[in-house]
């Protein structure tokens, strides 16, 4: 189904100066946004000067070339807005009616402002700036109006983009599931592969570009499936067209077509704002937002007696207690977090009663002793929430860590694995079983985390997951039903890995998202801020690629710490925190994770060669107990780390201007973090058979002196000034706004 992007776009902007965009536009992408702020700014320059008695030459002939700079650069853009209108029918006529207005108002601002030839600017012969302000609003407006149309216009030219992507990938679909031989799925799907690479990127400029942290989620939990998918849709269908009479292979691949189809379908209705068949979307409230409302609205009897009702507040609580039946009602909600949440409910009604009765009083009488008696019963009511939110975050968390902590050794996967491999029916029933159990756990874990998210981005995560665990779980025991038919198909195997490595994804996944929820309730995350999108396709394509690489060495790095007994060990709590940090500067390379612009990468890059550092003080110390024999190769290593820490230091810290810059030192950045994780590889195998060693009685290590205790704090830097996203698919008639910019306001 085609959609049609004409009711995507809109613009709702106004300056302070009273300068309003057609109300009719609303402004969605920071593209369009920033490329309006330089025409704002000379145009509020043009409003706001200062009316005096006797204006200067030098004051004149400002005001002049403003206007001029306006007209100017206001016909460059007409121009290109007309060329766009020319190579797109559709959108021809609106664009040249905008393009006409916003070229008419810009010669109107012209005529106003030339001033600096006049003897008399002010005199009623002459209609200027001086004599006719208003005009000047008036022009002032219609200008704003017309370039943000011609942006808006344009900018459904880049959703028309994605749309037709979208289309392309689901016709290839349609053949790819009729296909009845390998040869021709092998050429139709490499067809496929490079659409979903297109439509990747048109996806992702548009999910950085998107001034809606929701909406930005919301893409980025379908780009998410989609690149899971693609995987998924290649061994699906090979199994399939290697068994062909397989019931539970069709039923695995045609899950894995749906899934996908309906992530395509949900990026269409983000790009265009709109839902089939005219519906609303319905937000699911969640406890932590109900709380926040409520609250809201109690504190503000303190400036407002009358602005709502008490049946108002009294359904708003009950709704929030509606929604604590989730807890109470939870099978795997501990006895002692289940009562505590029915106290701290029982409590709540109780305040508000208090606090209606004391209201009640203050509206017929407002005397002092009531207000005080309003003002104890406010912070009691608001206490008491706060306490609740406390609880259900705790049950919902404490929940989450011991699931996670559980299902971490993916026994039942690794069971399903092998009784599929030996064809035992029987064994591979009795394990899905299992396996629909750990889902039905996992579901419920998103959705009371769902209510203690915090964030809006961080509740349509929780949404994903659970949907992810609900599709998964299905999908692995086909794959895994049809390997236990086909025990010897090498695809049939291949096929049940692959959803088993999405399962465990989706686990890592659901670990670091409970920090980010956590992170957000103990106050430790600001807000979500842009992406500093990466240029397309040659440096994206080959920093994605050292990203990748990096990804996969902190996979080698938490595969050999998982190896130590002693997890306390000072080198393995260095090699894990600077193992957290590289994948942070993966997650960056993907437009993922709390690293949101150039510089939090940087700031990161130097804890992680900080860390690096004091990783290799600590070998330096482990080499006192080793003796003479093993002793030159550990600290040949160490100083390797220290030289490579060292530069990438330099590296993260140098001053650079300019986006190619910029991206250089991305590059360089990213480079010798892997690097120093490629050495990191070596590095932990080579002391932990140092240890095994002495355990065994070889004598390798001397008596052990005490371990420092200076250990470092990792994270992330929440404090560095916000970028703004690089923009795309406009850039011509942004660069002519730019130019806008010729004066400073006088």
């Amino acid at each position: 189904m085609a959609t049609s992007p004409c009711s995507s776009s809109g613009v709702s902007s106004s300056s302070s100066s009273g300068l309003g965009a057609d109300a009719g536009l609303e402004i969605r992408t920071r593209s369009v946004e920033q490329t309006l702020v330089p025409l704002v700014s000379q145009i509020t320059t043009l409003i706001n000067h200062k009316d005096k008695p006797k204006r200067s030459d030098k004051t004149l002939q400002a005001i002049q070339r403003v206007g001029q700079a306006v007209n100017l650069a206001v016909g460059r853009f007409v121009t290109v807005g007309e060329a766009i209108a020319n190579e797109n029918r559709e959108l021809k006529e609106e664009m040249s009616v905008a393009c006409i207005e916003a070229r008419r108002a810009g010669e109107t601002i012209a005529q106003l402002t030339d001033v600096a030839s006049l003897d008399h600017p002010e005199s009623d012969s002459h209609i200027t700036i001086f004599t006719d302000k208003t005009g000047v609003v008036k022009a002032a407006r219609l200008l704003l109006s017309s370039v943000t149309k011609v942006l808006v216009l344009a900018d459904r030219i880049v959703i028309k983009q994605i749309i037709t992507s979208r289309n392309k990938v689901l016709a290839t679909m349609e053949q790819l599931e009729k296909v009845s031989s390998f040869q021709e799925f092998v050429q139709i799907f490499s067809q496929f592969g490079n659409e979903m690479v297109e439509f990747a990127h048109l996806t992702g400029d548009r999910q950085n570009d998107l001034k809606d942290e929701k909406k930005k989620a919301r893409m980025a939990a379908s780009r998410a499936v989609l690149e899971k998918c693609t995987m998924m849709l290649l061994t699906a269908s090979k199994t399939c067209l290697r068994h062909p009479d397989c019931e539970s292979a069709r039923i695995n691949k045609d899950g894995v077509f749906h899934r996908m189809r309906l992530a395509l379908e949900q990026v269409i209705e983000i790009v265009t704002d709109s839902r089939p068949n005219g519906e609303n979307e319905i937000a699911p409230i969640s406890i932590y937002s109900g709380i926040k409302e409520f609250k809201n609205k109690v504190e503000g009897l303190r400036e407002n007696l009358y602005f709502l009702s008490k049946e108002n507040l009294s359904t708003m609580l009950e709704v929030i207690l509606e929604h604590t039946e989730d807890f109470t009602d939870s099978a795997y909600t501990s006895h002692e977090h289940r009562e505590h949440i029915l106290e701290l409910s029982k409590q709540a009604k109780m305040e508000l009663e208090q606090l209606v009765s004391v209201w009640m009083q203050a509206q017929n009488q407002k005397t002092k002793d009531l207000m005080e008696d309003l003002e104890v019963a406010i912070l009691k009511t608001c206490q008491c929430m706060n306490e609740l939110k406390r609880e259900v975050h705790s049950a919902a968390t404490s929940l989450a860590a011991d699931l996670l902590k559980y299902h971490t050794d993916h026994m039942v996967l690794k069971a399903l694995k092998i009784t599929g491999a030996e064809g035992n029916l029987e064994a591979v029933a009795e394990y899905t079983c299992k396996l629909s159990e750990q889902k039905e756990q996992l579901v419920e874990m998103c959705r009371l985390l769902r209510h203690v998210s915090g964030t809006e981005p961080l509740e349509i995560t929780c949404i994903h997951a659970e949907d992810t665990f609900q599709v998964t779980g299905p999908q692995i025991i086909s794959a895994a039903e049809t390997l236990a038919l086909h025990p010897s198909s090498k695809i049939a195997k291949e096929n049940l890995e692959v959803f088993c490595e999405a399962w465990e994804s989706q686990l890592s996944d659901m670990s670091m998202l409970l920090r980010e929820i956590n992170d957000v309730f103990e106050g430790r995350r600001g807000e979500k801020r842009v992406y500093l999108s990466l240029p397309r396709p040659g440096e994206q394509a080959k920093i994605a690629k050292l990203g990748l690489e990096l990804h996969l060495l902190t996979s080698s790095v938490d595969s050999e710490t998982e190896k130590w007994e002693d997890q306390e060990n000072e080198i393995v709590q260095h090699g894990q925190g600077m193992s957290s940090m590289a994948y942070s500067m993966y997650l960056f390379t993907r437009g993922e994770g709390l690293l949101k612009t150039t510089q939090d990468l940087f700031h990161q890059a130097e804890i992680f060669a900080t860390e690096g550092t004091k990783l290799a003080s600590a070998l330096h110390a482990f080499s006192h107990q080793v003796h003479d024999d093993d002793k030159p190769l550990l600290l040949l290593e160490a100083e390797k780390l220290i030289s490579m820490c060292k530069q990438l230091q330099i590296t993260a810290k140098a001053s650079v201007q300019g986006k190619s810059a910029t991206f250089t030192k991305v590059d360089a950045c990213i480079l010798k973090t892997r690097n120093v994780m490629t050495l990191l590889c070596q590095l932990l195998p080579l002391c932990c058979k140092l240890l095994r060693k002495n355990k065994a009685g070889n004598g390798c290590l001397k008596p052990a002196p005490p371990w420092r205790e200076d250990r470092i704090r990792t994270g992330t830097n929440v404090h560095t000034p916000e970028r703004r996203a690089e923009t795309f698919g406009i850039k011509s008639l942004e660069n002519h706004v730019t130019n806008m910019t010729f004066l400073e306001s006088k």
